[in-house]
């Protein structure tokens, strides 16, 4: 916002609901008083044509009714006033007022009054023109040199330029290649129109070649210019600036020099009159309109530029002179003489805000009072300020980053999930009035929601909403989760912000195994297998999973079935004297849900029996080598992915080509032979065919992969907790670098987010000396060329934590590893020697976990009446 205000000298407000836009607004001496006072003469889009004489009583004063010297209805809307020489045999001023189907000429006079009411003002018709286009806007001067008088040139939407020679129609011609008009001024210097295409670019036409060209009454008589039938129209120069341009103004500093500038969207251009580009300058805000005029100092020009902040800058050429603020937009902006006051400024907007006003400053009455002067203690100063920051440290240990919660909560949410399967139900409990609450509801695909979006405008006190929808699967593969998540997002309003203060609030739901899988026959070889250990004794498999017992075979307490929707079967088996279960599958991620199924079950299981001691553990290797080959395949369907597309996008390439080929030769006055470019074209059509399909599939490929890789990880993340007995914190931060991405995206892809969350782990919570420490990583995430790197950065992750590393996020990770970190023990020392031996061949350290049986006490499963020990 600016220092300075513009200074209010006479406004008023034009109708009701009126519209305006920057052609509607003119300033000259229309009734021709010869005295060089200007009249402020403004259209509207309703039709109403209004002249205004502003002199104020005092300044900043309201309008008064003699101001308005004339109001009149001219039934169709006015686009665009213009005063100058327009009727043959004389020089007086007459008023120009174009209509979208009509452009009239009218002469504006007074009568004295003898009376106290003042003036008569009327206006009358001199002449009009119909027209056959709809007009955009209009320009006039001298064309062609003529002495005395001027003609208006008119441009149609449809780009047609119509000139008059006052009252007669003159020519008209079509612009080559025009599309949308833009705006259009006329250079006397050059005798030339002036127009920025929708090309984008500012084009010159001078007006002896429209003169001469041929005739254009027709739009398709341009086709004969090309075939030689007359002078074709040819542009004098072009300059391509990049951008739509809101208006052009010529200013000519005398009669040997004249500049044409141009507001685009985003920049103004001052160019010379052989389209060489003078100056530009680049505009902070988005421009609304402009004015140009020649400044006081020799060889400057002062540029009025009006923005969509409601300010008003003033350029010396390119440099911001003064700035001011305005009470509204402005759309038109022009600089007149108002009773014998040079130099105002007059701006109108859109919905009809008229303004005339100066620029300065008030003075300013009041004068800041002495501050009595007094010695600093910098000693009492700095006491106080330790004081303050003890404070709040002690503050932020307390209650952390966020500040402390009401202890009655304003809302309630609660889910829950039908014993049958049928539904999923969230219940939203109230205690004071809320606003706009909406209910998002989220799961893990391929689970689909058959409603995930609910939205209550108003909530009374104390009221209970309760919603239900469905949870199915679609898909044939399993998800990654079987967590479901209910979001609310409200407004609590509050005395000083009515419309509330927005808050947000979740409840998180567990989705039963059977939505997913379904009861299935054991098998007694599988590829992938895990134990777990556990410290209490083990507990019936029917007691656990009373839901997938096979009826045909009630004996098999110890061993049990799991056959999943999407067609992979998973065998539990429970030892009956060792504490210990093995999960075993074909698919190394299908063990993650029945895996995490069994903790949780056994979980609950002891605590209802009141045991609060139970523990699960895992003892073997760890399974890097079947997650590597995930990892590898969810990059490669990446790599293939990127592969893909740069073929889809070469052939598109190639097919526009062979279409601007064929294009070309249909046009061709004299066709050449096609030269089995229709074959090409057909053959490359299906070639993009293909390939689009290709690329749907492998995006569907890699959503999948991608799926089974998140599955996979948590698998990964509960054993390594399982191993190193890591608390929920430290588990947590295992998940914020292993599962950083809900999905994949071109820009940003699993593989790199999670090596650099993985080295950002090794280089301080993990770190073995401050040397590594020192270390910066890289700021940019892209596409790696292999998974090399990210498969050594989690084996030695993996060894760290097994030589008593621990995971942290506090402040002190980054001191050397001989430190306690919390939660921790003290990390042992490595040798540069160790760290070698890790980085060159970590399969030493981590076996492949596909035959982890010959590693446990239970032996091989004989037969499917039980395990033997």
């Amino acid at each position: 916002m600016s220092l300075f205000k513009a200074r209010d000298w006479w406004s008023t407000v034009l109708g009701e609901k009126e519209e305006f836009d920057q052609g509607c607004l003119c300033l000259a001496d229309v009734d021709n008083t010869g005295n060089g006072q200007d009249k402020v003469i403004v259209g509207s889009f309703m039709g109403y044509l209004r002249i205004f004489n502003p002199h104020p009583v005092k300044t900043g004063e309201g309008t008064q009714a003699e101001d308005l010297l004339l109001e009149v209805h001219l039934r169709d809307p006015i686009l665009q006033v213009e005063v100058g020489k327009f009727v043959s045999g004389t020089e007086m001023l007459h008023l120009a007022v174009l209509h979208s189907r009509k452009l009239c000429v009218y002469s504006v006079s007074g009568t004295l009054g003898n009376v106290e009411h003042g003036n008569q003002y009327q206006i009358k018709l001199m002449y009009e023109h119909n027209l056959q286009r709809i007009a955009c806007n209009m320009t006039y001067g001298s064309f062609g040199g003529v002495k005395g008088r001027d003609l208006i040139c008119i441009q149609s939407m449809d780009g047609m330029l119509m000139v008059f020679e006052q009252e007669s129609y003159a020519f008209g011609r079509f612009l080559p290649g025009s599309l949308l008009p833009g705006p259009l001024a006329y250079s006397s210097r050059t005798d030339s129109f002036i127009t920025v295409s929708s090309c984008r670019q500012v084009e010159s036409y001078k007006y002896q070649v429209l003169a001469f060209a041929t005739d254009a009454d027709k739009r398709q008589e341009t086709e004969q210019q090309k075939l030689g039938s007359g002078k074709r129209l040819v542009v004098d120069w072009t300059l391509n600036i990049g951008e739509q341009a809101l208006d052009i103004c010529i200013v000519s500093f005398n009669q040997s020099a004249s500049s044409v500038f141009v507001l685009g969207e985003r920049n103004f251009f001052c160019l010379k009159d052989n389209g060489q580009i003078r100056f530009m300058k680049k505009l902070d805000c988005s421009p609304s309109c402009f004015l140009p005029y020649c400044s006081v100092s020799e060889g400057t020009i002062n540029t009025l530029i009006g923005n969509h902040n409601n300010m008003l800058h003033i350029y010396q050429d390119v440099t911001l002179k003064w700035a001011t603020q305005l009470p509204h937009v402005p759309v038109a902006v022009r600089v007149g003489c108002l009773q014998d006051l040079k130099g105002v400024i007059v701006t109108l907007s859109d919905d009809g805000h008229l303004q005339c006003s100066y620029l300065g400053t008030d003075p300013s009455l009041f004068q800041a009072p002495k501050v009595e002067s007094r010695e600093l203690n910098y000693d009492e100063l700095d006491i106080e300020l330790k004081e303050l920051q003890k404070i709040i440290k002690d503050v932020n240990k307390s209650q952390g980053v966020w500040p402390m919660i009401e202890k009655e909560d304003d809302l309630k949410v609660s889910a829950m999930v039908s014993p049958n399967f049928d539904s999923v139900s969230v219940t939203l409990q109230n205690r004071v009035a809320l606003q706009k609450a909406k209910l998002s509801v989220y799961v893990q695909p391929p689970l689909v929601l058959t409603r995930d979006q609910f939205t209550f405008e108003f909530m009374a006190p104390e009221m209970t909403r309760t919603v239900a929808f469905s949870v199915y699967l679609k898909g044939s593969y399993t998800p990654p989760e079987l967590e479901g998540n209910a979001v609310v997002s409200y407004s609590r309003p509050t005395d000083r912000n009515p419309d509330g203060i927005p808050r947000v609030i979740q409840c998180k739901f567990r989705l039963p195994l059977k939505l997913i899988c379904l009861p299935g026959q054991p098998s007694k070889t599988a590829s992938h297998k895990l134990t777990i250990d556990t410290n209490k004794s083990p507990v019936s498999l029917l007691s656990l999973f009373p839901g997938f017992a096979n009826q045909s075979e009630d004996d098999q307490v110890n061993v049990m079935g799991f056959r999943f929707l999407g067609g992979s079967q998973v065998t539990l088996l429970a030892s009956k004297t060792s504490q210990r279960y093995r999960i075993q599958s074909e698919q190394f991620e299908d063990l993650w849900l029945v895996t995490n199924e069994l903790i949780i079950r056994l979980q609950e299981y002891f605590e209802k029996q009141g045991i609060k001691d139970f523990a699960c553990s895992f003892s073997g290797s760890m399974p890097l080598q079947e997650y590597f080959e995930l990892i590898d395949h969810h990059f490669e369907l990446r790599i293939n992915g990127e592969k893909l597309e740069e073929l889809l996008s070469e052939r598109a390439v190639q097919f526009r080509a062979i279409q601007r080929r064929l294009l070309t030769r249909f046009k061709d006055k004299t066709p050449a032979p096609l030269q089995h470019l229709d074959t090409l074209l057909d053959g490359t059509y299906k070639q993009v065919i293909a390939l689009a399909d290709a690329v749907e599939e492998n995006q569907d490929n890699l959503f999948q992969s991608f799926t089974r890789l998140k599955s996979a990880t948590r698998l990964v993340i509960l054993l390594i907790g399982l191993w190193q007995k890591l608390s929920a914190d430290q588990i947590a931060i295992l998940e914020a670098a292993f599962l950083p991405l809900q999905q994949d995206t071109p820009e940003l892809g699993w593989e790199e987010t999670v090596d650099a969350a993985i080295s950002h782990l090794l280089k301080t919570c993990l770190s073995k000396s401050s040397k590594e420490q020192a270390l910066n990583l890289s700021s940019q995430l892209s596409m790696p060329k292999d998974t090399s790197r990210l498969k050594k950065h989690i084996t030695l992750l993996c060894d760290r934590l097994a030589k008593g590393g621990r995971l942290c996020l506090s402040t002190d990770a980054a001191a050397p590893q001989t430190m306690v970190m919390p939660g921790g023990c003290t990390t042992i020392p490595e040798s540069d020697l160790e760290e070698r031996s890790v980085e060159q061949d970590s399969t030493e350290l981590f076996t492949n976990h596909k035959h982890l049986i010959a590693e446990t006490p239970i032996p091989e499963v004989s037969s499917l009446q039980g395990v033997s020990e």
